[in-house]
């Protein structure tokens, strides 16, 4: 019985296959993805935000199903119809789950501790408490940019490079991919350049240790609830 090319294929074949793609496509989904953003901050943000109003349900939804649309799914169809490889074990989002909270868990109470330590007892007001600000700034953010970049961007840099030179480039893009929204916003700033890079590598560096993708998420979700609802940084 013939097989679609579609169809789920054994893995040892789907591990041979995965070895023989060569780096074109991903090379040019990176490209396109990057590329692709740049819209985001210079056209629909300032049309979404004049007609649903930033602090509205609709925005939040209507700009998560934006994120989840660009940032998620074309990763999960390349997983899926590229490498022939099933998108949950690639991404290792059902592996060492326990750990990998466990590692998110202690990495959030040393941060908490760091961003104390540094700015002091923080003073959360309502002002900052918005749907978005919940739902895309705070739980799903974490979800949404690490399952590209860490997930998938570094695992395939790695295939290729080193690791370490991998979990650079990839903290790199990380920063590309705010660099439009930076701009857009006239908030562009070196040490938040530098900060974001940094917050980038060490995503990578527990992703490898926990060989959990939800020590990122969870711990990437928890920062930026610190920073924006907690600290208002």
């Amino acid at each position: 019985m013939c097989r679609s090319d579609a169809a789920p294929i054994s893995a040892s074949t789907s591990s041979e296959y995965h070895r023989n793609v060569g780096p074109a496509p991903f090379l040019a989904y990176v490209a396109a993805f990057h590329l692709v953003w740049i819209a985001w901050p210079w056209l629909l943000y300032p049309k979404l935000t004049a007609a649903l109003g930033e602090e509205t349900l609709a925005y939040a939804v209507v700009q998560l199903s934006i994120r989840v649309t660009v940032w998620i799914v074309p990763v999960w169809l390349y997983l899926r119809y590229v490498d022939r490889v099933e998108p949950v074990e690639y991404l290792k989002l059902n592996r060492h789950r326990g750990r990998g909270l466990v590692y998110a868990l202690v990495l959030t109470v040393v941060n908490l501790v760091g961003m104390v330590a540094r700015f002091g007892v923080p003073h959360p007001t309502m002002a900052r408490v918005t749907w978005n600000s919940i739902l895309g700034t705070s739980l799903l953010v974490g979800f949404i940019e690490e399952i590209p970049y860490r997930g998938f961007m570094l695992r395939k840099f790695a295939e290729r490079l080193n690791f370490w030179l991998a979990n650079l480039i990839t903290s790199v893009l990380f920063v590309a991919i705010h660099l439009p929204g930076w701009m857009a916003l006239h908030t562009l700033r070196t040490e938040t350049g530098v900060t974001i890079f940094i917050f980038g590598f060490v995503m990578g560096t527990v992703f490898r240790w926990s060989d959990s993708l939800w020590t990122p998420i969870v711990t990437h979700s928890a920062n930026d609830f610190l920073s924006y609802l907690i600290f208002g940084l």
